[in-house]
């Protein structure tokens, strides 16, 4: 796995495989706007994105997708641009954190949004999507059911989770930061020349750039042009 991917993957499986051993509690790595700005725990914008609950087969089943789809992303679409992979991912988490926060002082909705105090869910929807949005074309089977093509997958996966109970919630805040991300970073730069989401050089400073090896035939000579072609010139 890239870099990116190993340790984002890594890290949800320590802090989960923690908190089923009882290492680590929950209630201290939940999203609570409260205790972020009145007690300083700031270490809850980055744990949220952490914990995947209770490791059964719904666990399995996000870490299949995180695996999966941020892999393809780092090695495809972000290929050599680990920099820009990783401001991805952090652009992602800001609006998807400021959406449950605005969203939480908003009557009618905040009951909803106060039920969300994990948003790794959320992330890894939000990769699904811009992955789907960047490869339409491809041609996918959802348990051997029907088939579709990967544009249609984040829909797909929605319906899929209203059907076993879940909440949507959860994944239509991925499909809205995920849209954010694809209009910002695709779409409005075609239509204005303008790249607002240029990833900060702070943040390219923290990942060397890829080397790029360039492989030189071997036994092949290289002689000066022949004396005729000199003249000619």
């Amino acid at each position: 796995m890239p870099i990116i991917t190993r340790s984002y993957v890594t890290a949800a499986v320590v802090t989960t495989i923690g908190c089923s051993l009882d290492i680590i509690t929950p209630s201290n790595l939940y999203l609570h706007p409260g205790l972020v700005m009145k007690k300083y725990e700031f270490w809850r914008l980055v744990t949220n994105f952490l914990y995947f609950r209770k490791m059964d087969l719904d666990f399995m089943f996000h870490m299949f997708f995180l695996a999966r789809y941020c892999k393809l992303l780092e090695e495809n679409s972000f290929r050599g641009r680990t920099a820009d992979f990783f401001y991805m991912l952090l652009f992602g988490a800001t609006v998807l954190t400021s959406i449950v926060i605005v969203g939480g002082n908003i009557p009618y909705l905040s009951e909803s949004f106060a039920k969300i105090m994990f948003l790794s869910n959320s992330l890894t929807f939000m990769m699904v999507y811009v992955w789907s949005k960047q490869n339409p074309f491809i041609h996918m089977s959802f348990l051997g059911i029907f088939t579709f093509t990967a544009a249609y997958l984040p829909w797909v996966l929605l319906g899929f989770s209203v059907l076993v109970g879940a909440s949507a919630w959860v994944d239509l805040l991925g499909m809205i930061a995920g849209h954010a991300y694809y209009f910002l970073e695709d779409v409005y730069p075609r239509m204005t020349g303008r790249r607002p989401l240029r990833t900060p050089g702070f943040i390219k400073s923290m990942f060397a750039d890829e080397a790029v090896v360039v492989a030189r035939p071997v036994n092949v000579r290289f002689a000066p042009p022949p004396a005729e072609e000199l003249h000619r010139h």
